[in-house]
């Protein structure tokens, strides 16, 4: 009885879609209800994303300095996704209008293809320790490979139940970098840090090596930090996307053309990473991540040839399909920080569903590739402005004055007149009285 009660309930599960017609239609508490629902959130826990001041000003007090208050930003959802065979809902936390269904749109057309396929290098985060005055840094860098166990053994002295965990330091680099004070001599520490992001974990093992290093080299230990450039923690995604199911063939070449310049052009690259990243930091945000240090991994695992390029890649198939690639540092985890003190972010991490940072990062290529996928698409056929303008508009006329009953009004006034402004939308009022 107790395996048929198992199998009934896996059943049902595995009958939960995420695709949903007219979601965007329902008033907010329907959309909560059904999130809710999908994701076997309590009343409880649907309360701190729908009910103001989940974060309460004592907890606020203790997770930074000088707090005076709180500030909110709305909380949406993306639906339609489906990765590694499995549907996700995504909580994106964000102020910009249009990332969220654009998001929900490109993933609904990934699935003719199957959804988003993705995988993951690890949890390695990298551990820096700078040596300076070192007289002979060649040989230096082999001494300290020579002592790379008592290294390690050192680092892992530090954490035992990260180690425990099968996590911990696992292997060493070192590197001799040019400068403009001579060459250094820096040693990375690689840190399997599990599924924590690993900041505290990795500055507390650069930090107790440091006098090992300097015995090592003869120089000064400097710094002792992370690097967010977290170049082994690769999460990747690949979709195709249907030339049927995306317009046809001239809209693949489209997407092509627009990635192409991408690609050579740092100018239209940071635009493009942009809207990228349009789809990730809302995540990373959702679900109490720091997002500072994910742009500053991507933007810089972008600079690593000869100029700054696009973090995606778009091409067209034998069959004249559109596939998209990516791959990113994903320095994000489940444990510590916001992940465990903010209430909402416990909130976000349910809903998404994932029980290990290796998934938790997955799901953010994942998204970030759609998000491409949505400007891309939107460049080669009608122009980025057009959907964006639309929901640019419910913002201003909203801040115009527009009740909601005239709010859908001023709003196709606006857009079929081509002046979207707040000006505007107040003289559309004014008309209406």
């Amino acid at each position: 009885m107790e395996q048929e009660r198992r199998f009934d309930e896996e059943r049902i599960l595995n009958m939960k879609t995420n695709q949903y017609s007219g979601f965007h239609k329902l008033t907010m508490e329907q959309r909560a209800a059904e999130v809710a629902e999908f994701s076997g959130l309590t009343e409880e826990e649907i309360g701190r994303l729908t009910n103001p001041g989940a974060l309460t000003n004592e907890v606020a007090d203790h997770v930074i300095e000088n707090v005076i208050g709180t500030y909110q930003l709305p909380v949406g959802v993306a639906m339609n996704f489906l990765i590694n065979g499995k549907e996700y809902v995504i909580p994106m936390v964000l102020e910009e209008a249009s990332v969220v269904a654009a998001a929900s749109n490109a993933a609904k057309m990934a699935r003719a293809a199957g959804g988003f396929t993705t995988s993951y290098t690890g949890n390695i985060m990298i551990a820096q320790v700078q040596c300076i005055g070192v007289a002979n840094p060649y040989f230096a860098r082999q001494n300290i490979l020579h002592h790379k166990e008592e290294i390690l053994a050192i680092a892992n002295e530090k954490d035992p139940v990260l180690v425990k965990l099968t996590g911990g330091a696992k292997d060493l680099e070192v590197r001799i970098v040019d400068s403009q004070i001579g060459p250094m001599v820096v040693t990375h520490l690689l840190v399997d840090t599990g599924d924590a992001m690993g900041a505290n974990a990795v500055n507390t093992m650069a930090e107790a090596v440091a006098p090992t290093i300097e015995k090592l080299t003869g120089g000064t230990v400097k710094l002792r930090i992370l690097s967010n450039l977290a170049d082994h923690r690769l999460a990747r995604a690949t979709a195709t996307f249907t030339k049927e199911a995306i317009g046809g063939e001239d809209v693949v070449d489209g997407v092509v053309a627009a990635y192409a310049f991408a690609a050579a052009d740092p100018y239209r690259a940071a635009t493009s990473n942009k809207g990228i990243m349009n789809g990730i930091d809302p995540v990373v945000v959702a679900t109490g991540n720091d997002w500072r240090g994910m742009e500053a991994g991507v933007h810089s695992y972008c600079s690593r040839g000869d100029h700054y390029t696009s973090l995606t890649r778009w091409e067209k198939d034998a069959d004249g399909n559109l596939t998209g690639s990516i791959e990113l540092p994903t320095p994000v985890g489940l444990v510590g920080g916001a992940t465990k003190i903010h209430p909402a972010a416990q909130a976000c991490v349910k809903i998404l569903g994932v029980k290990t940072a290796a998934e938790l990062a997955q799901v953010i290529a994942a998204v970030g590739l759609a998000q491409n996928f949505a400007a891309m698409r939107a460049l080669a056929t009608d122009g980025i402005q057009k959907g964006h303008m639309k929901l640019h508009a419910r913002n201003l006329a909203t801040v115009a004055g527009a009740t909601p009953e005239q709010l859908d009004a001023v709003v196709a006034k606006m857009v079929a007149d081509k002046k979207v402004s707040v000006d505007y939308a107040k003289e559309i009022l004014a008309g209406m009285q």
